[in-house]
C-alpha cells in the first residue's frame, strides 16, 4: 500500500485549484504529464514526488499513476459537491498548505544557509571546555513506578538475574527497554544531582541503589566510562544542534517582525 501523506495532500490541493482556473491553461504538454483527467493535467512532478523512496519499475509507476488518477478524480468530485468550502474541510486544508510550506520554507532555509565545518569545530571545543575534567558515563536503567518494584527488581539483579532481561520485562521506558535499558553516554555534571551523585558511585558493570525521580523509581548500571567523546563520533549530532538553533532563531524572528495580535 502506498503512502502518500503530503503527496496526497498537494494532489487534492492541486485538484481543487484547478476548478478555479481554465481548464485549458492547465493541460501541459504532454510529455510533462503522466495522465489528464477531464482534461487536467497531473503533471509529471508529481509523479516523481510520490515516487521518492520507492523502488523504480514500470510496475511500480502504473500503479503510482493509478493512485494519482484517483486522487483526481475523487478531488475534483469533492470539489464539485463544494466540500471544499465546509468550514472543517478549508480549514484542514488549510492547514496542510500550511505544514507543506512550512517543510520546504525551513529546507530551503537549512540549504541556504549550510552549517560550516568551522562552527561544528568551534562548538566541539567549547563544549570540552565546559566539561573539562569531566569523563562520560554510558548508563543503561531500569525504570519501575514505586520503590516496592525497584528493590525487587535490585534483588533479582542481586540474586545473578540479568539486567539487560529485567530491562526489557519490567522497565517503563519503551525506548530503552529494547536495549536492555542502555540510555548512552550522559556527563554526570549535566544531571539532576541525586542522578548524578548515584553514578559517580558506581564502578564500571556496578548498579545503583533504587533513585527516584519524576517518573517513578529508576536502578542504573554504569556500563562504561571515558573521556569526551571524539570529534568525528559527535560531528553530526553537533551539526544538527547548530541547525535546530538557527531555525529557532530565524522563527523567532519571523514572529517579531510580524504583526501578530492574539484574540
Amino acid at each position: 500500500m502506498l503512502k502518500f501523506t503530503n503527496i496526497a495532500a498537494l494532489a487534492l490541493l492541486g485538484a481543487i485549484a484547478a476548478n478555479t482556473v481554465n481548464a485549458a491553461d492547465k493541460v501541459a504538454e504532454q510529455g510533462n504529464t503522466v495522465a489528464t483527467v477531464n482534461k487536467i493535467a497531473i503533471p509529471q512532478a508529481r509523479m516523481a514526488l510520490a515516487q521518492q523512496g520507492q523502488p523504480d519499475s514500470p510496475e511500480m509507476r502504473e500503479k503510482i499513476r493509478n493512485e494519482l488518477i484517483d486522487l483526481e478524480v475523487i478531488a475534483q468530485e469533492a470539489a464539485k459537491k463544494n466540500l471544499d468550502k465546509q468550514t472543517e474541510a478549508a480549514q484542514i486544508l488549510e492547514l496542510t498548505k500550511q505544514n507543506i510550506l512550512r517543510k520546504i520554507f525551513l529546507q530551503d532555509y537549512v540549504k541556504s544557509h549550510p552549517v560550516t565545518e568551522d562552527a561544528v569545530k568551534q562548538a566541539y571545543e567549547n563544549a570540552k571546555k565546559e566539561a573539562l575534567g569531566t569523563n562520560q558515563y554510558k548508563i543503561a536503567h531500569i525504570i519501575v513506578e514505586n520503590k516496592k518494584e525497584a528493590d525487587a527488581v535490585l534483588a533479582k539483579i542481586k540474586n545473578n538475574g540479568k539486567f539487560e532481561k529485567l530491562a526489557k520485562e519490567k522497565s517503563l521506558d519503551p525506548q530503552s527497554k529494547e536495549n536492555g535499558g542502555e540510555i548512552g553516554w550522559v556527563f554526570p555534571s549535566r544531571l539532576p544531582p541525586a542522578l548524578s551523585e548515584a553514578i559517580l558511585k558506581l564502578k564500571k558493570g556496578q548498579v545503583s541503589a533504587p533513585v527516584q525521580n519524576q517518573y517513578g523509581w529508576s536502578i542504573y548500571k554504569l556500563n562504561d566510562v571515558r573521556d569526551f567523546p571524539p570529534f568525528e563520533e559527535v560531528k553530526v549530532s553537533i551539526q544538527m544542534d547548530i541547525q535546530n538553533k538557527n531555525l529557532q532563531e530565524l522563527i523567532k524572528t519571523l514572529r517579531a517582525n510580524a504583526e501578530i495580535v492574539k484574540n
